[in-house]
């Protein structure tokens, strides 16, 4: 049974409820250290493609774009193993996906999280 993948800021303080908790952005997170972060594993593989990243720059506007292309990247060869592995994890562990853009919700770990728990994600 696959639990529910989560996701947070990596700024906040880590806790219990969090399980694993995975970066999946491209860069490390400013003033971020690693003894602060907690982490179970750093997936770089699983963040969006730089031209994906820049194009999107967070503009609230071009989300559900973003979105759409992001799936899109998810679903092709060069992420086979970092989907595969986020998807083992969460069957095993309670899984938090980190990232230190601001607005969660419209980032790359909400569309993560979303996807890896819809049944056909």
């Amino acid at each position: 049974m696959t639990r529910p993948v989560t996701c947070r800021r990596i700024y906040e303080d880590p806790s219990e409820q969090d399980g694993k908790r995975v970066l999946v952005d491209r860069l490390w997170p400013r003033g971020m250290s690693k003894d602060r972060a907690d982490l179970d594993k750093w997936l770089k593989d699983i963040a969006p493609s730089t031209d994906l990243r820049h194009w999107y720059h967070h503009d609230p506007e071009r989300f559900d774009g973003f979105r759409a292309r992001y799936i899109d990247e998810l679903r092709d060869p060069e992420h086979e193993e970092a989907v595969r592995y986020l998807r083992d994890l969460a069957a095993h562990a309670k899984v938090t996906l980190l990232t230190a853009t601001k607005d969660v919700d419209r980032s790359e770990a909400a569309v993560l999280a979303k996807w890896l728990n819809e049944p056909e994600g």
